[in-house]
C-alpha cells in the first residue's frame, strides 16, 4: 500500500494568523470594544460634518472621505471577524490589523486637525440681530489666518462636536494600533 497523496496546496500554505477571539466573542474583547467605538464615533464624525453647512469644503471634504472610509474599513472588519470569515482567509490578521490601525491613525489625525482648523477659522464672527432693526447686521473681527469662515451658533457648536468626536476616534485607532502590536510582536 502507498500512501495517501498530500494536497500541495494544504502544505505550502500557513493557517491564518489570527490571536483575536472569533465569533461574538471578540466583541469582548478590548480590541472589539474599541472597533465598535471606532464605528460609531467615527459614525458621528461622519453625520455632524455632513450635516455642517461644509463651509470649506476643500478641508471638510478630506474628513468626510477618512471618516466614510474608516467608517465601511472598521464595519466589514469587524463582520469578518464576527462572522468567522477570518479563519477561512489565509492571512496575517495581526500584522493586517495593525497596518489598518496605524493607515486610519495617521489620516484621522489629518482629518481632525483640519476639522479643528476650520472650526477655529470662525474667527469671532458674531451674527446677531439689532434692535429697533429689521436687517441682520454682521459683526466680523479680523481673520487670523488665510481660511475664514462665517458660522452662526448651531454650525459652530456642530463643527466643535466633530472635532471633539474626529479627536476621540484618533484616540481609539491609536490604542487599536497599540493593542494591535502587541499581539502581531507578542
Amino acid at each position: 500500500m502507498s500512501e495517501p497523496a498530500t494536497n500541495p496546496a494544504a502544505t505550502s500554505f500557513p493557517a491564518p494568523t489570527i490571536s483575536l477571539p472569533l465569533g461574538l466573542e471578540v466583541l469582548r474583547t478590548y480590541s472589539g470594544a474599541l472597533v465598535c467605538v471606532e464605528i460609531l464615533f467615527g459614525g458621528l464624525v461622519w453625520i455632524l460634518v455632513a450635516s455642517s453647512n461644509v463651509p470649506v469644503p476643500l478641508l471638510q471634504g478630506w474628513v468626510m472621505f477618512v471618516s466614510l472610509t474608516t467608517f465601511i474599513l472598521s464595519s466589514a472588519y469587524l463582520t469578518i471577524l464576527v462572522t468567522g470569515l477570518a479563519d477561512r482567509i489565509i492571512t496575517d490578521w495581526n500584522f493586517l490589523d495593525v497596518f489598518y490601525h496605524f493607515i486610519a491613525l495617521l489620516f484621522y489625525f489629518a482629518a481632525s486637525v483640519l476639522e479643528a482648523a476650520t472650526t477655529a477659522a470662525n474667527g469671532g464672527a458674531i451674527i446677531k440681530l439689532q434692535p429697533n432693526s429689521t436687517e441682520t447686521v454682521m459683526c466680523i473681527t479680523y481673520p487670523r489666518g488665510n481660511i475664514f469662515t462665517v458660522l452662526d451658533e448651531r454650525q459652530y457648536s456642530i463643527n466643535v462636536a466633530a472635532t471633539i468626536f474626529a479627536f476621540v476616534v484618533t484616540l481609539c485607532y491609536g490604542c487599536s494600533m497599540v493593542m494591535g502590536f502587541k499581539r502581531w510582536r507578542g
